[in-house]
């Protein structure tokens, strides 16, 4: 029987603006590997068989020597760039946008890289290996509709400041509205820095990790026009991959599938993280989880 084919997209263009520097590629191994090393080495042992990085230009030379030149060696690599000026025909980027697109850009920019049916994570964020087996499985036996991953968000929090997450309603094992909330601290929400809203400790939140068949770089396509034309004149608004998803749900074209992962996430969003990932990565190949890195 023939084995089937997926491909895990990274993305790693994001500028590390509160980590203050590129935190995709900060060592939190033993032995100077960065977070996605560890992602990589789980998602190969679930049977993703090729690795697309989405970076920018200005860590291509780092990023290569750093991590791709490790990562080349177990797997296919490519990589694909998001920029600024990455625009459908009639758009241009406005004079002094710095920022990339958001995560919905990131993607559309493997169209011509995957040609598989692929899962999407955050080069930043540590899953853990239960995640990437439930998503390669889901790929695997249903090609149906799209899925993601999510976490309890009392896993996913930090102790250094407020994070942003996707928070999902979930029905009968389905996606049924994502609403990215971009200031949780404590279990709490805030839009106005003044009120602050309480979170269930349990609800499913996105963290990036989603699972999609080809025909998603169509959809992308097609909203990010509808974006442009709204907001393609602000120098820091985003094309988010959440709301492309949310958007397809309610218009009833597609449906996701929800797979929870009960494991603690660990990410670096401040520098102050570091140290507990660090420790927590450690504390994971003593256990033996990682011995053949």
């Amino acid at each position: 029987m023939e084995k089937f084919s997926a491909t895990l997209v990274v993305m790693a263009a994001g500028m590390g603006s509160r980590f203050g520097g590129l935190k995709q590629i900060a060592p939190v191994g033993k032995n100077g590997e960065a977070i996605l090393d560890f992602s990589v080495y789980d998602a190969i042992e679930a049977g993703f068989d090729k690795v697309v990085f989405v970076i920018n230009r200005g860590i291509e030379k780092d990023f290569k020597e750093i991590v791709g030149s490790r990562i080349e060696k177990k797997v296919k690599v490519d990589y694909v760039f998001q920029q600024t000026d990455d625009l459908p025909s009639g758009f241009t980027c406005p004079e002094g946008r710095v920022k990339p697109w958001g995560t919905g850009q990131a993607i559309l920019c493997c169209k011509d890289a995957v040609t598989t049916p692929f899962a999407v994570i955050n080069a930043d964020d540590y899953y853990g290996k239960t995640a990437f087996r439930q998503i390669y499985e889901c790929l695997k036996n249903h090609n149906d509709s799209y899925c993601m991953v999510g976490f309890r968000l009392k896993n996913t929090l930090t102790e250094n400041g407020h994070v942003s997450r996707g928070v999902c309603t979930v029905e009968d094992g389905f996606l049924t509205d994502v609403v990215e909330r971009t200031k949780i601290l404590d279990c709490k929400y805030t839009e106005d820095e003044e009120t602050w809203v309480p979170l269930d400790p349990n609800c499913v939140v996105s963290m990036n990790m989603w699972g999609f068949t080809t025909d998603i770089f169509d959809y992308l396509e097609r909203e990010f026009v509808k974006f442009l034309k709204i907001r393609g004149t602000e120098l820091k608004s985003e094309f988010y991959l959440p709301f492309v998803v949310d958007t397809l749900i309610k218009s009833n074209e597609k449906k996701a599938r929800v797979l929870v992962a009960e494991d603690r996430w660990y990410g670096v969003t401040y520098k102050e993280d570091k140290d507990a990932v660090v420790k927590a990565i450690g504390d994971l190949i003593d256990k033996g989880l990682y011995e053949n890195m």
